[in-house]
């Protein structure tokens, strides 16, 4: 018993569970082994208060991932080799007990709920006593807010931060992931594509948690590029994007999506300078990106921890689904919040964070970034962007898992009979497979990018 529940005991409070919807769910799981693939989507090992029943549990996870059912003789076996009882007869007298305990077979997912729930409010008690003993031990309120909304925002999403992690628990995550992503409706559990289809053939999509660095010099279309990005999560597969623009207005930013959707040049729009047969067009784009789940932010000097404040309660509306990626423009403007004389390691904190940020809130994140000077064609160079060429910090290169770059050469080449069509995506780093290039038409006007090989007819 720790500090926390002596001290609740103290005051008359007693860690709640339910020893009924425990053992509803382990009997379930033994009278029909085919319901163990539901149990395990809503149910983990730490749900279970007594530990008799969290080992029981494990047992049968084990046999899951074997492919092994879960019925009584099974079961038995398994927990007799796995000395949870004193002895086999033990062990059969208290696994029937489970079965015969168990009201109804249908209604599985409610005692899985319970079991949740009880859980859930144990975990809120440790995490108010862990916030309580921070408060002592630290005067700094913004990190003491910082960590105990990150600590609610967790158990939100049915995370615990309180414990190390048996690999078992990982293992069945993995196991029941790899049957989803090979059964008919595995698209919904694979990565966030781009909508660009040769990178997401390269990258297997953008993974789920993943730090993206898009970088390029100024006026290469990095921006266009991934609000091309946002508009095809938010307009194909219907996902929330945030955007946090710290160079351009919500209102510029919408004007380049519309360019894009409607076919009409960027500048018109800017200028006013519209034909009388467009204003159609605009009208129909309006309607259209207007029921895209497109939320932007263009707060100046932002900072990682009000970002993740703002996607937090993004995610918290029950009837919509959560962030699908993120979009930072651009990271050398964010700001630490601190007062630094050093830029290189604030930028170093803030890639760091970006890349925690990603990881907590399992959503992607595309971070713009600006290329040195050296990036420039001269002295040997053609102008195509490496990783040396990341501006001001070498941590950007270490926290990223992916970094692309892009590159024109009409941005070089002025001359007239210059393509200025030809773009290339440089996939410079790849933590989860091959990096390369892939070819890509360019259409300034109206601020898109292409597949070389798809016609767009919007």
């Amino acid at each position: 018993m720790d500090q926390l529940e002596v001290a609740l005991e103290g005051m008359g409070i007693n860690q709640p569970f339910s020893i009924e919807a425990e053992q509803a769910v382990l009997g379930a799981a033994i009278i029909d082994p085919e319901l163990v693939s539901a149990i395990v989507e809503q149910v983990r090992s730490e749900y279970f208060y007594v530990k008799q029943n969290r080992l029981i549990f494990n047992e049968i996870l084990t046999l899951f991932m074997a492919n092994t059912p879960s019925d009584f003789v099974t079961v038995v076996d398994a927990v007799v080799s796995a000395k949870i009882f004193s002895d086999e007869n033990e062990a059969k007298v208290y696994l029937a007990q489970l079965a015969d305990t168990v009201p109804s077979l249908s209604n599985i997912i409610f005692y899985a709920k319970i079991l949740k729930d009880k859980y859930m409010i144990r975990s809120l008690m440790d995490t108010a006593g862990e916030i309580i003993r921070r408060t002592q031990d630290s005067a700094d309120a913004d990190l003491l807010l910082e960590s105990a909304e990150q600590k609610i925002y967790a158990l939100r999403q049915g995370k615990d931060t309180q414990s190390l992690k048996h690999i078992s628990d990982a293992a069945a995550k993995s196991f029941d992931r790899l049957r989803k992503l090979s059964g008919k409706d595995k698209e919904k559990y694979q990565g966030i594509p781009t909508g660009f289809r040769f990178l997401d053939d390269k990258l297997g999509k953008m993974g789920r948690s993943d730090l993206v660095i898009l970088a390029a010099r100024p006026g290469m279309g990095k921006t266009s590029f991934a609000l091309n990005i946002a508009s095809n999560i938010a307009g194909t597969q219907k996902l929330p994007v945030a955007i946090f623009s710290l160079e351009m207005s919500n209102e510029q930013l919408t004007e380049r999506i519309l360019s894009s959707r409607a076919g009409i040049s960027s500048n018109s729009l800017r200028t006013g300078d519209i034909q009388l047969a467009e204003w159609d067009i605009i009208t129909n784009a309006i309607g259209q990106i207007a029921d895209y789940p497109i939320y932007m932010d263009d707060t100046p000097n932002i900072t990682v921890s009000d970002m993740k404040a703002k996607i937090r309660r993004l995610n918290q509306n029950p009837e919509t689904p959560n962030v699908g990626v993120v979009i930072v423009d651009y990271i050398q403007l964010m700001s630490t919040g601190k007062r630094s004389d050093n830029r290189v390691q604030e930028i170093s904190e803030i890639t760091r964070n970006l890349k925690i940020m990603a990881k907590e809130l399992d959503v992607p994140i595309i971070a713009l970034s600006q290329l040195s000077r050296s990036a420039e064609k001269g002295s040997g160079r053609d102008g195509r962007p490496q990783l040396s060429d990341l501006r001001d910090s070498g941590s950007i290169e270490q926290d990223a898992d992916v970094v692309l770059f892009l590159y024109r050469d009409a941005y070089y080449n002025k001359s007239e009979d210059a393509d200025q069509t030809l773009a290339e995506c440089i996939i410079a780093k790849n933590r989860h497979g091959e990096s390369g290039t892939i070819p890509l038409s360019w259409d300034g006007a109206h601020t898109r990018f292409y597949d070389v090989d798809f016609t767009h007819n919007d």
